[in-house]
């Protein structure tokens, strides 16, 4: 499934709405604080100012004074009896001040002191120098303004809780308006089968009064089911888009908190803001977060999850015919989800949305091209061709893994080979270069890559090797992909019996060549037991237990195999398991002589992965063919590592064009 693209911007919330919707953040209180801290400073300094005298004056004994007053320089002065503290002026500057201060005696002049300024002629006034009177008001004020302040923040904090816990039950579903939709069906690339599906959904919210007249009822719930990356979310608002209504998205796991009942409450809020906005459209992704079985899992299930799930159901069974809400859920566990959940009158539509195919695949990559530079190399059907199994997700995350690597490269636009080594990052993993092996580990790591790249050649029914490599790539030490020349949907017993042989020649290879046996097997003998056991078990493929199934275990979580039960006798348990070793054994010994067959094939692609370290398919043909001969006879195809499809003759060499 692909994005919407570039040139058109995402579905965003044009104007919220709703009681899930936030409203206006408030004015922070600190702000009014920070203002009347300001203020209160700004006044203090004004008052401090004024209380000053801002004009110089010049500093002088009171034994100068007197000699001033006799010389008959002191023009007036002011004098404060209780401090002693003189102010006063000359008649003439001094050291080119007028104005001067002097401490003077306390408690009042002499009379010989104050006869001389009358014989003078000084201006003499007695003052008391007071204090700025808004100096002991500020004093008080300010503790109080500061404790009123406290409990003012104290009260609007307590306010807020109160209302964030008031609001605990709103729904947070997020609002999308319908008026400028984004996202149509023309965004959305391959999948016509889907959209086709879907399409009724769209004609009942675009044209109701149609289905009225026949009586007609839409599905109230349709449930898209798919593996992880296939669009199922771009999907469902490209229905908001294509229908032009209002669109309610919200998570499965939005739903739950810690208070218990929280989640009821927010889906009766959400059902409540939809219907308010009919026609509309809810969607809830991921719903096995909270549609699980009741009464399930260790301890007997989650209450809280139960109820919110039993308020789902009322909701949804309460719909009115002429409601026009239509609810669209998806999820990649359909098995794990209650059965009420399914039933008709709630989610009774299930809509498939599985792994694109070769051609929706090529659709897909063109929405992703659209915002690259991509080279005149890169043929997008070859791309295509060579992303089998791969999701839309998967897919763009391939061509920006490309794009990564040409950035690398210091190339101006993704070349080939930039999606070949894109791919192989995705499929193979990430190279290892620090990992440094031995020369016997080395050889071990290419003779079992040989093993497995032998035993898928020379196999009839086994997919064709793309490439051989002992490079530590991710987990693994070495890697043999392959990939298939064409989809496969189901697998007959011939080809899963041709994978085991593939899985077990890198083993068999190391017993033949080394007459020992390492652990890089692990991981093929643990796949191989697992598809063998499902051989007998699930798909009916020995003739010892015959046309029977049991089905994999279920999962403890939901209290399917809390008591391991079995719904088969011990008897049949041992049946199965010999039935698996028979299968396992038999498949050693054909790969046995598959490997002795094609020895000096063998010796030559192992030779040849420790001098050039990696191979593609066509090298390990051409090696193993001219090591003993072609296997087969007549022409064939071959389907180079980057999806190319070769037609080759007996030696190997091509006798048709590539084909793009």
């Amino acid at each position: 499934m692909s994005t919407p693209p570039p040139d058109r911007p995402p579905v965003r919330p044009d104007r919220p709405t709703g009681p899930g919707t936030p409203g206006p953040a408030p004015k922070p209180w600190s702000r009014w604080v920070t203002l009347g801290i300001v203020g209160v400073i700004a006044l203090v300094l004004i008052m401090t100012t004024l209380n000053g005298n801002p004009s110089p004056k010049v500093a002088i004994s009171y034994s100068q004074f007197s000699k001033e007053v006799a010389d008959g320089k002191v023009k007036s002065v002011n004098y404060d009896p209780q401090t002693g503290k003189m102010n006063g002026k000359f008649t003439k500057p001094v050291n080119g001040q007028l104005e001067f201060t002097s401490a003077g005696p306390n408690n009042d002049l002499q009379a010989s002191e104050i006869k001389q300024l009358q014989t003078q002629g000084v201006d003499v006034h007695y003052t008391r120098e007071t204090s700025n009177p808004w100096l002991p008001i500020l004093v008080y004020l300010l503790p109080i303004a500061a404790l009123i302040g406290f409990f003012v923040w104290m009260n609007r904090r307590a306010q807020g809780q109160m209302g964030a816990v008031m609001n605990i039950g709103k729904s947070r579903a997020k609002v999308y308006d319908a008026e400028k939709p984004s996202t149509t069906f023309g965004d959305v690339a391959g999948y016509e089968p889907v959209k086709q599906e879907i399409t009724e959904v769209v004609d009942f919210l675009k044209n109701p009064g149609k289905f009225k007249e026949i009586g007609a009822r839409i599905p109230r719930g349709v449930l898209l089911v798919g593996p992880p990356g296939t669009g199922k979310t771009l999907i469902a608002r490209a229905v908001a888009g294509e229908a032009g209504v209002p669109f309610v998205a919200i998570t499965g796991s939005d739903f739950m908190e810690m208070f218990v009942g929280v989640g009821a409450a927010r889906v009766r809020d959400l059902f409540q803001t939809a219907r308010k906005q009919a026609p509309a459209i809810i969607f809830i992704d991921e719903i096995d977060s909270i549609g699980r079985k009741r009464g399930a899992g260790l301890g007997g299930g989650h209450d809280e999850r139960e109820q919110t799930l039993n308020q789902m159901l009322a909701e949804m069974d309460g719909f009115e015919s002429g409601a026009g809400v239509v609810m669209i859920a998806a999820t990649n566990r359909p098995d794990i989800l209650d059965p009420a959940l399914l039933r008709p009158g709630r989610f009774d539509r299930q809509i498939m949305v599985p792994l694109p195919t070769l051609d929706e695949r090529i659709d897909i990559l063109k929405v992703h091209f659209r915002d690259k530079k991509i080279d005149d190399d890169v043929k997008i059907e070859v791309v295509a061709r060579g992303t089998p199994g791969m999701s839309g997700a998967d897919l763009a995350n391939l061509v920006n893994e490309a794009a990564l690597f040409a950035v690398r490269r210091g190339e101006n636009a993704v070349h080939r080979e930039d999606f070949e080594d894109a791919r192989d990052r995705v499929l193979m993993g990430l190279k290892r270069p620090t990992v440094v092996m031995n020369e016997e580990e080395k050889e071990h790591t290419a003779y079992h890559e040989a093993g497995h790249a032998i035993a898928a050649y020379v196999l009839d029914h086994a997919d064709p090797v793309h490439k051989v490599t002992i490079l530590p790539t991710g987990m693994a030490l070495g890697m043999t992909q392959q990939l298939p020349e064409e989809e496969r949907y189901s697998h007959d017993k011939n080809f899963l019996e041709d994978m085991l042989c593939v899985m077990l020649g890198g083993r068999v290879a190391e017993q033949l060549v080394f007459a020992s046996q390492s652990t890089g097997a692990s991981n093929d003998l643990v796949r191989g037991t697992e598809i063998a056991r499902r051989m007998v078990r699930e798909w009916g493929m020995s003739d010892r237990i015959g046309p029977m199934a049991w089905g994999s275990q279920g999962a403890v979580f939901l209290g399917e195999d809390l008591v391991h039960t079995r719904d088969y006798s011990d008897e049949t348990a041992r049946v199965i398991d010999e039935e698996v070793e028979r299968i396992l054994r038999s498949r050693e010994e054909r790969t046995v002589a598959l490997i002795t067959k094609y020895r000096g094939g063998l010796d030559a692609v192992a030779q040849a992965l420790l001098q050039h370290e990696t191979l593609d398919g066509l090298e390990v043909e051409r090696l193993v063919d001219g090591a003993v001969g072609y296997h087969a006879g007549g022409a064939r195809t071959f389907t180079h590592a980057d999806g190319r499809v070769q037609e080759v003759d007996e030696e190997g060499t091509a006798v048709a064009p590539v084909a793009d």
